[in-house]
């Protein structure tokens, strides 16, 4: 199952869950259910497949990132896959995850780092989602975008009730400071833009 969902075959994963007797949260060496695989290498019919069946464990984590499948699907950008997941009851918006590279990103900081505009739509757009929600490090998605220029994130961030425009990391740094500091202009500008801006560090 575990193969056959990484790569996308839909009919083998079709007739492998009409077997009772295979667990489809089966997870392997690194803690990876078929699940997590599919969303990972963006397996939109494969993924519809596995949540469509009872008991699937759409929050399950690797055992290597922490991460669930909503995770890595946000990271890749995989717009359809994440669409689906959110559509899940129980899918966690706001999982964290929980290993030394990366610990207590979500998967909007994913998204927003990466600058995938489609992606932080959606998950911006969940109802209880934290849009301040602070890694290990105190980064915000905000900050992600914000250094990385993703002009477009930044803007659909700001736009968000309640966003912080002045978090600081564990460095007492801004996002206004990152991206004054990598040379984000049209960044900047929105940033500067933003009632309630301070200077920051």
């Amino acid at each position: 199952m575990s193969y056959a969902a990484e790569h996308g075959h839909e009919a083998v994963v079709k007739l492998l869950l009409a077997e009772n007797r295979v667990d489809m949260n089966f997870k392997d060496s690194g803690g990876q259910t078929p699940l997590w695989l599919a969303a990972k290498h963006g397996h939109e019919a494969v993924v519809k497949l596995l949540l469509a069946k009872n008991g699937v464990d759409v929050n399950s984590k690797d055992g290597y990132g922490g991460r669930t499948p909503l995770s890595l699907a946000a990271e890749k950008g995989h717009e359809a896959v994440v669409k689906l997941l959110l559509a899940k009851d129980g899918a966690d918006v706001d999982s964290k995850d929980s290993n030394f590279l990366s610990d207590g990103r979500t998967p909007l900081s994913w998204a927003a780092e990466k600058g995938h505009e489609a992606v932080v739509k959606l998950l911006s757009a969940k109802d209880g989602v934290d849009v301040n929600s602070k890694d290990a490090d105190g980064r915000t998605p905000l900050w992600y975008a914000a250094m990385s220029g993703h002009e477009a994130v930044v803007k659909l961030l700001l736009a968000k009730d309640g966003i912080d425009v002045n978090s600081q990391d564990s460095n007492g740094r801004t996002p206004l400071w990152y991206a004054a500091m990598s040379g984000h202009e049209a960044v900047v500008k929105l940033l500067l833009a933003k009632d309630g801006l301070e200077g920051g560090k």
